[in-house]
């Protein structure tokens, strides 16, 4: 009877561990870029707007709350850092009690302004870069590439400009796919500025 009790205790720890690594397990970002609509597509490439469809999937995100930071970068160096979403929403809506969390994000370019929005369903929040006098920028789902755990931060999107060449073509996927560490592409590809946006899940 005894033996019997210990095989039980230790089935129960090793669901309970069980439990615990599937609730911290990795989470998945997925992003839909733009619209079916061809219509609607050429219109925002015409007015210079980025829009993604992005959904977080994963367990752990079972009562978790997020903050969403942006770093500015400036000819190879880290200039800025503002708080674009802090934990102090939480405190009106509560913690996700989902397994996915839903957002859209939609940005645009115009003169020297830089406008983005992040839209989740119950909330929205938004910001405003200065930039160059330029419709280079594109807003990449960094994210989508990423191995994303619980409590620690990563980067979603980055707002970018291209690698020009010297006959001066202009690559994106170039920068984005390059395998560089994402805080180094200024001084690999020349880019005068860019903007990241670092996400975080947390207790």
């Amino acid at each position: 009877m005894k033996s019997i009790i210990l095989t039980g205790f230790a089935l129960l720890q090793i669901l309970f561990c069980n439990a615990q690594q599937k609730a911290q397990g990795p989470i998945v970002m997925t992003a839909k870029v733009y619209s079916d609509n061809n219509e609607i597509m050429d219109l925002m490439r015409f007015e210079n707007i980025n829009y993604f469809k992005t959904l977080f999937k994963g367990d752990s995100l079972v009562n978790k709350k997020f903050t969403i930071t942006s770093k500015e970068f400036w000819k190879g160096k880290l200039t800025k850092t503002d708080t674009i979403l802090n934990k102090s929403i939480f405190e009106y809506i509560g913690v996700n009690k989902a397994d996915s969390i839903p957002l859209r994000v939609i940005s645009s370019t115009a003169g020297k302004d830089i406008r983005i929005k992040f839209i989740f369903d119950r909330f929205e929040t938004e910001h405003t870069f200065k930039g160059l006098k330029t419709n280079d920028y594109s807003l990449r789902d960094f994210g989508t590439a990423l191995p994303i755990l619980p409590n620690k931060p990563f980067y979603a999107f980055a707002y970018i400009l291209p690698y020009e060449d010297k006959e001066g073509a202009k690559y994106w996927c170039a920068v984005e796919s390059s395998g560089k560490d994402i805080e180094t592409w200024g001084k690999e590809f020349g880019i005068k500025h860019y903007i990241l946006f670092e996400m975080n899940f947390f207790e």
